[in-house]
């Protein structure tokens, strides 16, 4: 027989998300309204609707969140209002009205605006996220959800933060995203450990334990394997602890699971493991008796039961759970058509394999006319979706039309109104500035008059002061001409000097008496002929020499200075060799070395260069 563990058991707890049981009735009666203030009891009303919704009495919560949204509105406690409408819209996406989910979203994003505060806000894009979510808008549940824990930063709320990171967890189990599925479980288990809310904490372990089961599958390690049932341990504990908290519907899924883990990772021969998936397939068929909408979760401990059954060739006891499985699901008002067809399968597997093929053949044409109308509910519930995805896509593509020209009518009134404004502006500009023109020519006029004799007295000024300066030019080069004058005549009277002390040398050479040479040697340190020369040039033209050896690059000699000293006075060749003691024409061949030391052309006149640098 086909082993019936249906295959998205791990995650049915996804559905049943609340806080309050039929046990806990006495905490959250209706009478409790009557010791209440006003302001009180929209909360109130909140969370009895909240109880009816996870206990499937959907009329009842429906008239509960009204009467809360009403006497909120009343109030104008718009924040407990926004989330009396999130709880309606709960309730028809549990419904599958999809239609009056998207009016409910909508009108709860409005109240949540209207409310201005973060934590209204944040219950209106769970809202949004719950209608995308119902129509299968991935993207969309995302969105509103992150925006959700946006404005939780703001205004943090343990309770509702748990809720979106398990409606995260939820849709990335749809990816088998495995990294987000553990990191979205674990955030809503942190939050929902600081509520009281033990039912919704009871949820995020069971999310824990399908994380450690995603983990064990990719890694095969033991303890991530043990990971799944010690949280679905602490859901049983929790429960014992808490009973009037904990829904019975959440802790039968946290046994069937627990049955379900015995039962897909020990081998039939693990009599201990056997023993376990047994007493809490039990568990979770006794704790579903009586209670609404109970069958999904009671059929699927029946199913892991029949296994065991199965696994012992106990034919009476498969036959039988299978059996009353298949009474208890065909007899509901709305069949959950995926645990009914795993049922009708698996009893047609069984008559086949014990030679009935009759009833095997009977089952199923059940199946396939289950799967047929399961089908047609699914192509039904597509036709909802695709209707109202495409009016809300219509209407937010009115919304931002809408938006659009109330936008564009927006700036068009702050155009003309900037027009206007601008309009007064500039005639105030134009009469302000006819009399400032007016008062700045009568100063323009002072001030051209005070110009106009600034400048004659700067003309005269600038007249005076060039009349000077032309006199100190005058006087200037007059000084010049006199030391120029001066140094022609001292050179000339050097030069005579040492041509009388030659004559004297030359006379007496033989007169030792007379000591000729020491006379000779001391007129020669008195004199310091080429110095003194050089001394008197740099009075007339301080920078004569060295701006010579700069455009020589200082490869002049002393006697070259020397030369060109004699030349810059002007004197002849004769003179030159005279004063230098050498023939013309070494002088001659001292001025082409010192030309090409200079960097001149043979064309140029070394005379007249030595003039210009003067």
């Amino acid at each position: 027989m086909k082993r019936l563990v249906f295959k998205n058991i791990l995650l049915l707890i996804g559905i049943v998300i609340g806080c309050y049981t039929v046990q806990a009735q006495s905490l959250l009666d209706s009478t409790a309204l009557d010791n209440l203030s006003e302001k009180d009891k929209p909360a109130l009303l909140t969370q009895l609707a909240e109880r009816y919704r996870t206990n499937a009495n959907y009329a009842a919560a429906i008239a509960k969140a009204q009467q809360s949204v009403s006497l909120a509105i009343k109030l104008k406690n718009f924040t407990e209002a926004t989330k009396a409408y999130t709880m309606l819209a709960n309730v028809y996406a549990n419904m599958k009205q999809f239609a009056l989910l998207k009016k409910t979203s909508d009108t709860t994003l409005t109240i949540g605006q209207k409310a201005q505060q973060p934590i209204a806000l944040a219950y209106a894009y769970y809202a949004q996220a719950l209608f995308y979510n119902a129509i299968d808008n991935n993207e969309l549940v995302t969105k509103y959800c992150q925006m959700g824990l946006k404005m939780l930063e703001k205004k943090y709320d343990p309770y509702l933060t748990a809720k979106i990171y398990y409606q995260l967890y939820a849709l990335n189990t749809r990816w088998d995203d495995v990294k987000n599925v553990n990191k979205y479980a674990r955030e809503a288990t942190e939050s929902a450990i600081k509520t009281t809310d033990y039912n919704l904490l009871s949820n995020c372990y069971i999310a824990l334990s399908v994380a450690a089961d995603y983990n064990f599958v990719a890694t095969k390690r033991e303890l991530q394997r043990d990971s799944i049932i010690y949280y679905l341990n602490k859901v049983q504990d929790l429960y014992k602890q808490y009973p009037q908290y904990v829904a019975r519907k959440t802790y039968a899924m946290a046994c069937i699971n627990s049955a379900d883990y015995y039962l897909k990772y020990f081998p039939d021969t693990d009599q201990a493991a056997k023993a376990n998936a047994i007493r809490y397939a039990s568990m979770a068929n006794e704790v579903m008796k009586g209670v609404l909408n109970g069958e999904e979760v009671r059929a699927s401990s029946l199913g892991i039961l029949s296994e065991y059954a199965k696994r012992d060739k106990n034919t009476v006891m498969t036959e039988g759970y299978l059996q009353e499985a298949y009474s208890m699901m065909k007899d509901q008002q709305a069949p959950y058509y995926y645990t009914l067809i795993n049922i009708v399968t698996a009893l047609s597997s069984f008559y086949e394999q014990n030679g009935h093929y009759e009833k095997a053949l009977e089952f199923q044409k059940k199946a396939t006319a289950y799967n047929s109308k399961l089908f047609d509910q699914k192509q039904a519930l597509n036709a909802q979706k695709l209707e109202v995805q495409y009016e809300a896509e219509k209407k937010n593509n009115e919304v931002k039309l809408l938006k659009q020209s109330e936008k564009y009518a927006q700036q068009q009134k702050y155009l003309y109104i900037g027009i206007a404004i601008a309009s007064l502006l500039g005639l105030i500009f134009m009469f302000r500035s006819y009399h400032f023109r007016l008062r700045y020519s009568l100063q323009r006029e002072k001030q051209l008059h005070l110009e106009k004799q600034d400048a004659e007295l700067q003309m005269k000024l600038e007249k005076e002061e060039q009349a000077r300066l032309k006199a100190e030019q005058q006087l200037l080069e007059s000084q010049q001409q006199q030391l120029q004058k001066e140094v022609m005549a001292s050179q000339l009277q050097l030069e005579h000097k040492k041509e009388m002390l030659f004559q004297i040398k030359e006379k007496f050479n033989d007169n030792h008496q007379l000591n000729i040479n020491k006379i000779w040697n001391e007129e020669l340190l008195l004199d310091n002929d080429f110095e003194e020369a050089k001394f008197q040039i740099q009075q007339v033209h301080p920078e004569f020499f060295a701006l010579l050896n700069q455009r020589a690059q200082q490869k002049l000699t002393a006697l070259d200075l020397k030369l060109c000293a004699y030349l810059h006075l002007k004197m002849d060749t004769k003179k030159i060799a005279q004063l230098m003691h050498i023939e013309a024409k070494s002088v001659r061949m001292s001025r082409y070395r010192v030309k090409q030391k200079l960097g001149l052309d043979k064309d140029e006149d070394l005379n007249l260069f030595l003039r210009n640098m003067a």
